[in-house]
């Protein structure tokens, strides 16, 4: 009796710490799939394998010609514009951004890895990725399936149903499509840099694309909430709303889609929100980011989306 009594409990206690790797191992042990070269490193690539360097014009114009105010970033190749509104009792940061060449808007992974439960938080990628201005991305690490397209490299190729991605191409035009209805190779061969991988759309064709009772996750509740939106061609808005908090209630995905019509966007894309929120400017994050609405302080993601160089 005694000794089936002890298996029970060797049992028991192998199943309590099975479940527990399993836990940790779902959602907390990192692990890094492929590295990702940082810009530095790209530079320095690129350097050692001219015959005869050259100065890099791009750069010396940023350094030389760089307008720098609290709420704006100017130089030959890159215009930002950040305005703060209030709507529906909730703040709201935009990003007007306007560039040269579609080479200025670009992605970056946390820890330059693509990989599992691989985060820091958006200004530490920023950070390290030299940005002017950055949001957070799609959290791609939280999901098993879904495109995964960065800088013109595929990561993942597996489609997760009735999921609606933006399509990044890289003339900088923006596009909407349903990953079973296409593959992410041919996606890559038709020209696309970057897919994002949260949603839903909310405007398309300059109309608004989502329902009022529409929410990721059926919630139906006001949040924090970032978008990404395209007005123009080389035009485009980085949009973080503040929420959860007695100052700032959060918006709806009709709300937020209703704000980045009337600002113009013909095409705008919801990504990951809530506690990931998050918006950073010129060395410094500009909203206030909150996942219970009593501490304000930055989430970990797992990527960016920024301008810079």
């Amino acid at each position: 009796m005694m000794k089936k009594y002890l298996w029970g409990i060797l049992y028991g206690v192998l199943l309590t710490a099975f479940t527990v790797y399993v836990l940790m191992d779902t959602f907390v042990i990192a692990r890094i799939y492929q590295t990702v070269p940082s810009e530095e490193e790209k530079s320095i690539s690129d350097f050692d394998n001219q015959e005869e360097p050259e100065a890099d014009e791009e750069n010396i114009i940023e350094d030389d010609t760089a307008v720098i105010t609290a709420n704006s970033y100017q130089d030959g190749n890159i215009s930002i514009t950040i305005t703060e509104y209030r709507e529906n009792d909730t703040a709201i940061y935009v990003a007007d951004v306007r560039l040269s060449s579609a080479e200025y808007l670009k992605t970056a992974f946390a820890k330059g890895a693509y990989g599992r439960n691989v985060t820091e938080t958006t200004s530490e990628i920023a950070e390290e990725n030299n940005a002017i201005l950055a949001i957070n991305g799609d959290y791609y690490g939280a999901q098993e399936n879904g495109y995964v397209l960065r800088n013109g490299v595929l990561y993942r190729d597996t489609a997760s149903n009735d999921q609606e991605d933006l399509v990044i191409y890289e003339d900088g035009s923006f596009g909407i499509v349903t990953e079973t209805s296409v593959s992410a190779d041919q996606l890559l061969d038709d020209g696309a840099k970057e897919i994002l991988s949260f949603g839903p759309a909310l405007v398309t064709n300059g109309q608004i694309a989502v329902t009022e009772g529409e929410e990721v996750g059926k919630a139906k509740t006001s949040n924090p909430r970032t978008a990404i939106g395209i007005v123009d061609e080389l035009n485009y808005l980085f949009v973080v709303s503040d929420g959860r908090t007695d100052e700032s209630e959060g918006l709806s995905l009709y709300e937020l889609a209703e704000f980045m019509q009337s600002l113009g966007a013909q095409t705008a894309y919801n990504l990951d929100g809530g506690g990931s929120s998050t918006m950073y400017f010129n060395g410094q994050v500009i909203n206030n980011p909150t996942t219970n609405g009593r501490t304000i302080k930055e989430r970990s993601v797992s990527d960016i989306v920024y301008i810079g160089y």
